[in-house]
């Protein structure tokens, strides 16, 4: 497993000093959230600085999560904690937004601030909310650098924030998530390790939906295996008959985050002890 994923430039910081300076502006926060992995998309700094604030939890990207699971966890997280309500939201087609609307609406919230990790879809969501290109949207990390104050149809005036990662993942599992997401950047990851560490879970979670996809009889008995298997079919090959692990890496980290393998979600709510 690729351990100790760290991504936390200097802005970051910038990030947390300004949702501390400008919380108590505020009357709620929609904190986005990637609905393929609710856990790992949630800040432990902000609940942190939010803390007992109205917040409403939008599971974003819901067009390429495990519809059925994203059901689940927004009744989970809102029946879970106090002051917070989810609702299902893809920015994409505008699905969701409206209830999202009528929620903040039902809090009595005038003033708003909007959280998130980054490429968790949150400019993609003001530009919904504030029915135009309000905020710079990106297929990467880090594309909101400032703050800015936005207006939305209802007179609502929203706070856009920078997307903020956290210093140090306690369990790696979370980085290896946020990685598959495409939250920390490729460009300072082992993209073939990564795409292996994904193969494993899609064999253990999603084994139909990777083998029809790659057209696979059946999968190798280790990620590695079944890696290759993959290439071979894609023609993944590098002269010398070598595998072209570089290339297949990328291949089904892209095909993942596209949902062209399906709708996967990768995390779900703990069942409580019994």
């Amino acid at each position: 497993m690729i351990e100790n994923i760290n991504w936390y430039p200097g802005h970051m910081k910038k990030t947390r000093e300004l949702i501390q300076e400008n919380l108590k502006m505020v009357d709620a926060v929609i904190e986005v959230v990637d609905a393929r992995i609710p856990v790992s998309s949630r800040n432990p700094i902000i609940d942190e600085l939010v803390k007992r604030k109205p917040r409403v939890i939008a599971l974003n990207k819901s067009d390429l999560a495990d519809e059925s699971a994203t059901k689940v966890w927004a009744e989970y997280l809102t029946e879970r904690e106090a002051a917070v309500k989810a609702v299902s939201v893809n920015s994409m087609s505008g699905a969701g937004v409206k209830t999202l609307l009528k929620i903040l609406e039902g809090m009595g919230a005038k003033r708003l601030m909007i959280v998130g990790v980054p490429n968790c879809g949150k400019s993609s969501l003001i530009n919904r909310l504030t029915g135009k290109k309000s905020a710079k949207t990106g297929n990467k990390p880090g594309v909101t650098k400032g703050k800015q104050w936005l207006r939305l149809g209802n007179g609502m005036q929203l706070l856009d924030t920078p997307g903020i990662l956290w210093p140090k993942f306690e369990d790696p599992k979370v980085g290896l998530n946020l990685a598959f997401c495409g939250s920390i950047k490729d460009e300072i990851l082992d993209v073939p390790t990564l795409g292996m560490e994904l193969i494993g879970v899609l064999m253990a979670r999603y084994p139909d939906m990777l083998k029809e996809r790659y057209k696979l009889n059946e999968m190798g008995e280790t990620p590695l295996e079944t890696m290759e298997a993959m290439a071979l079919k894609r023609g993944c090959i590098m002269s010398g008959k070598r595998i072209d692990y570089e290339r297949i890496g990328k291949l089904v980290l892209d095909e993942f985050r596209s949902a062209k393998i399906g709708r996967i979600t990768l995390e779900m709510p703990e069942k409580p002890s019994t």
